[in-house]
């Protein structure tokens, strides 16, 4: 009947196995919300074991309905173990030599930043990857082949390239395993605390976001000479932000020798470092949240893709592509610099060393060079929206003047903002040495009752 998905007619006990792990995880989840409402319910580990039969739940639903194989679902299924036993062996080589220092208060709070941080990454990265996983790129045939190779339900981008699909797949699935292993360990302090000081954790985040970025050169578009344009605009954006770092340290390295550092005080190196940490956490968010919306919106194309060759256009290529090209490579390239550009600050977000004098400058100008690659990260996004969110040169200009008009009242309330801020420190200031004066004093006790006036 039309409304039944297509997957319980083709593969009713896939569809079973998919619906049923895909609900175990929702209402795990739910009740996991309802025990975080009260602090009695969240004795004896509760929590954990309902967030561990939340991830386990999501493995069996991806692995069941990302593809319709049963040796890709047992490898998708195999890499979550992979992941776990990787970090296990890391832990143990890179950590042999390794004895805890008792009442160590600072590297405890390192170490809990640090969790939070990959949490978040974690956590958002499972969700796109496995929106995608299930819902992969140029949609699904809708009717079987006339030869018998595909059937309905099956991923276009499988009937047209299936080399180019099966990248996409273990790209994504990798990317998802990760992020699934990743919130496993964080949620035991016994595990992520070893797994951050030897960095596998941080080592397992950089291979989902190279895997994640894999998946979008693949999975955006269907011509090979477009992927490698997107992986050389990655090496680009991460070649010119290391020569803005490079840059920024050659200039503080000669103003270190012209003005030689004095002596640090402790009170003010623990608000810097402060500082340090809300902008890196606040970049992370940036970089995440950014990251997700345009991974999503190069996989899902705005006006969708051709489902089928009958009208003349291939089945999966954005329609945009054929009907509007200009505005459509207007759309895929801002939005590919904005997908590549908050990936870099994620991975130069990742090092983050323990110790307080191996950060030194490098984290000090990183920060720097990060905030310069938010703000190209944010135009680009500016632009994909202007170009992708209608199909008209009139309504894009109307965008633009719209950012703008948003940008000019900024700048001007900063500014009213900012003289009357001076206005007031200038009244203050007068009214301060006024009273202060012994000129403005009275001299009789009559008087002491009056009020004083400031231009007195």
């Amino acid at each position: 009947m039309a409304g039944d998905p297509i997957l319980l007619t083709t593969n009713l006990a896939r569809y079973r196995a998919f619906y049923y792990c895909n609900s175990v995880a929702f209402v795990a989840s739910l009740v996991a919300i309802v025990l975080v409402q009260k602090e009695k319910l969240v004795k004896h580990h509760a929590l954990e074991a309902a967030m561990i039969l939340v991830l386990f739940g999501l493995i069996g639903a991806y692995a069941a309905g990302s593809c319709r194989d049963v040796n890709k679902s047992i490898y998708a299924m195999a890499l979550a173990g992979a992941v776990l036993i990787y970090v296990v062996i890391h832990i143990v080589f890179f950590t042999l030599d390794h004895k805890d220092k008792k009442d160590d208060a600072r590297e405890d709070l390192l170490l809990e930043k640090r969790r939070k941080r990959l949490l978040l990454f974690a956590i958002l990265a499972a969700t796109i990857t496995y929106q995608a996983g299930l819902t992969p790129p140029g949609g699904f045939l809708l009717q079987d082949d006339k030869l018998g190779r595909h059937h309905a339900g099956d991923p276009v981008l499988l009937d047209n390239y299936p080399r180019r699909y099966n990248a996409f797949f273990y790209c994504n699935s990798i990317s998802f395993m990760l992020s699934i292993a990743l919130i496993i360990l964080l949620v035991n302090p016994n595990l992520y605390r070893p797994a951050i000081r030897s960095n596998a954790l941080s080592v397992c985040t950089a291979v989902g976001l190279l895997c994640l970025m894999g998946a979008y050169a693949t999975g955006s578009t269907q011509h090979l000479k477009t992927s490698i344009y997107i992986i050389v605009l990655a090496v680009v954006v991460l070649l010119v932000a290391a020569g803005l770092l490079l840059v920024f340290l050659l200039k503080r390295h000669g103003n270190s020798k012209k003005n030689p550092p004095s002596a640090p005080i402790k009170q003010k190196d623990q608000k810097g470092e402060r500082k340090k940490h809300a902008r890196r956490k606040y970049l992370m968010l940036l970089g995440i949240l950014v990251a997700s919306v345009a991974y999503q919106a190069g996989l899902k194309p705005p006006g969708g893709t051709w489902q089928s060759g009958d009208s003349g256009y291939e089945a999966g290529n954005p329609v945009m592509h054929d009907n509007r090209r200009p505005r459509y490579l207007v759309f895929f390239y801002s939005n590919s610099i904005s997908f590549v550009a908050s990936i870099v600050v994620i991975i130069m977000l990742l090092p983050q060393w323990l110790r307080k004098e191996q950060q030194g400058e490098w984290e000090k100008w990183s920060l720097r060079v990060m905030n310069w690659t938010i703000r190209l990260d944010l135009f680009a996004l500016l632009g994909a929206y202007a170009a992708g969110s209608n199909r008209g040169w009139k309504t894009s200009m109307y965008v633009v003047a719209l950012i703008i008009a948003v940008l000019g009242y900024f700048v001007i309330h900063m500014k009213i903002s900012t003289c009357l801020e001076r206005r007031r420190k200038k009244r203050d200031a007068e009214l301060h040495y006024h009273e202060g004066s012994p000129q403005s004093k009275p001299k009789f006790g009559a008087i002491d009752d009056l009020p004083i006036s400031p231009r007195l």
